[in-house]
């Protein structure tokens, strides 16, 4: 059986003092030995996570880096450089870096690459807009954006990482997908790797990500190819991300 995964995304919140809180919060819970538990800070809180979670069974991550080793780059922070802080997992592809940074499918698939040279496991992000899933493109979307990694790295690779659905039209807006389509998709993506290596796909992990909720966690978690969450706005309240383990592990 697949280890569930349940890793929060602060994308750009926090500060020391509320980091700290959250941190001890985690850190007090017991520990689930069916589920692993990861959160994922913006680059200035890495050495924050590091001094916190150190010995504790609580992993940690970037939320992105560049593709690049090292160079003129000025503002990027390289692979190597979070591999430093002790991270054991960046986020790369992010539906908001593919919109709003323009991170495309192969920029996605050069930083999967760094992040394994550098022995960080990447969480892969793939999903559809609003305006795909209305059209009836939703497995094509997917298909191309985990075949721009496949072409790249190989499907190998994929037994060193981390995939995470999320349709874009389910961050932040409180949408969620159903059950049935979150199984839809994981489903189809597992087929797809299939395709290439039968055992990697009945292996790799692949989460959900779009407004997870203490109250939807559950639904979602008993899918047979969900295989945890990427967590947003819940994983900046430890009763509500605790909440979410819980049903991870339940």
């Amino acid at each position: 059986m697949r280890r569930k995964l349940v890793a929060g995304n602060w994308k750009m919140h926090g500060n020391r003092a509320s980091n700290a809180a959250l941190l001890a919060a985690l850190k007090a819970a017991p520990a689930q030995d069916v589920v692993e538990v990861a959160v994922c800070a913006p680059f200035p809180y890495l050495s924050q996570l590091q001094d916190a979670l150190a010995g504790s069974p609580i992993a940690w991550g970037a939320q992105n880096l560049s593709q690049h080793a090292q160079g003129a780059y000025t503002g990027e922070v390289s692979a190597g450089m979070v591999a430093e802080f002790g991270c054991r997992y960046a986020i790369v592809g992010h539906s908001e870096r593919r919109a709003l940074y323009g991170d495309s499918d192969a920029i996605v698939a050069e930083k999967f690459i760094a992040a394994q040279k550098a022995g960080v496991t990447p969480i892969f992000c793939l999903g559809e807009t609003l305006a795909e899933r209305e059209a009836g493109i939703t497995l094509q979307v997917v298909g191309r954006q985990i075949d721009a990694v496949l072409h790249s790295a190989g499907v190998g690779a994929l037994a060193r990482a981390v995939i995470a659905y999320e349709p874009v039209w389910a961050i932040g807006t409180g949408r969620t997908a159903t059950s049935a389509q979150a199984q839809e998709v994981h489903a189809a993506l597992r087929d797809q790797i299939a395709g290439h290596d039968k055992g990697i796909a009945a292996a790799v992990r692949i989460l959900y990500g779009g407004s997870v909720k203490r109250d939807n966690a559950a639904e979602l978690f008993s899918m047979a190819d969900v295989d945890g969450g990427l967590i947003g706005g819940a994983s900046l309240v430890a009763e509500d991300f605790l909440a979410i383990v819980a049903a991870a592990a339940s």
